[in-house]
C-alpha cells in the first residue's frame, strides 16, 4: 500500500486524536475512515450534478416540464397511498 504524508494542525491532530479514542479507534483509522467517508461523499455529489444536469439538458431539449404545484400534488398522493395520475408534461411558460 502506498504511503502518504499529512501534516496536521497541532490543534487537528489533538481533536483527531481525541474523537478517535471516543470512537475506539487509533488516530489512523479514524482519518482513513473520514477520507473514505469524505470520497463517497463527494462521489454521491457528483452523481446527483450528472442526473440534474442530464434532467436540466432534457428540459431545454424538449421544453416541456411539470409545475411545481401539479407535481408537489401528485406526490403527496403517493406518498399517503392514495390512487393518482401523473401530470402531464406541458411547454415550458416564457
Amino acid at each position: 500500500m502506498p504511503t502518504t504524508t499529512i501534516r496536521l494542525p497541532k490543534d487537528l491532530k489533538v481533536r483527531v486524536a481525541a474523537a478517535a479514542k471516543r470512537s475506539g479507534m487509533t488516530s489512523h483509522g479514524f482519518i482513513l475512515k473520514a477520507i473514505a467517508e469524505k470520497t463517497e461523499q463527494e462521489n454521491l455529489h457528483a452523481d446527483f450534478d450528472a442526473v440534474a444536469e442530464d434532467r436540466y439538458a432534457r428540459i431545454v431539449a424538449s421544453g416541456k416540464t411539470i409545475p411545481w404545484e401539479e407535481m408537489r400534488g401528485y406526490l403527496e398522493k403517493r406518498v399517503a397511498g392514495k390512487e393518482a395520475k401523473r401530470p402531464a408534461s406541458r411547454k415550458l411558460a416564457r
